[in-house]
């Protein structure tokens, strides 16, 4: 299948390339409009009409092939895709991810924290932090009657 998407892939860059090339070295339309209002001869006011030359079906046949490429990846992209990842359907029919509560500071996705230093080693007394009380603050009537007494 990957060497198919590769042959295809080529062929396509080959024509856009091809196209690209052939567009700008086309005769425009435009060009000929000065020439019907008084520099040169021309077969109408907007320029000769007729079959098209060889440039024109150039472009159109590399054009043709560009679309018809386009539409055979994206029919390869989407059956390689879905082999890859054995996963039918669309996203809509995959499970959700649960989300956290907001304010525990998981955030959703990330990877779990790591153990403490001390969990690794059973043998280890086990540390307790009382946690950080602030010191009552002193007023100036609490800092007076303390200095009565």
């Amino acid at each position: 299948m990957q060497v198919w998407m590769t042959v295809i892939l080529a062929v396509q860059l080959l024509s856009a390339l091809a196209m690209i090339g052939l567009v700008l070295i086309q005769h425009g339309k435009g060009a000929d409009m000065g020439a019907s209002f008084g520099s040169g001869a021309s077969g109408s006011l907007f320029g000769a009409t007729g079959s098209a030359n060889f440039l024109s079906r150039a472009t159109a046949g590399c054009a043709t092939l560009f679309f018809i490429c386009t539409l055979g990846l994206a029919y390869l992209s989407s059956h390689n895709g879905a082999a890859q990842r054995n996963v039918g359907g669309s996203v809509l029919d995959r499970p959700a991810i649960a989300a956290s509560a907001p304010g525990n500071g998981v955030i959703p996705g990330a990877a779990p924290a790591p153990a403490p230093a001390s969990a690794a080693v059973p043998d280890a007394a086990p540390v307790t932090t009382s946690p950080a009380v602030p010191a009552p603050m002193a007023t100036p009537a609490a800092a007076a009657s303390e200095a009565t007494k």
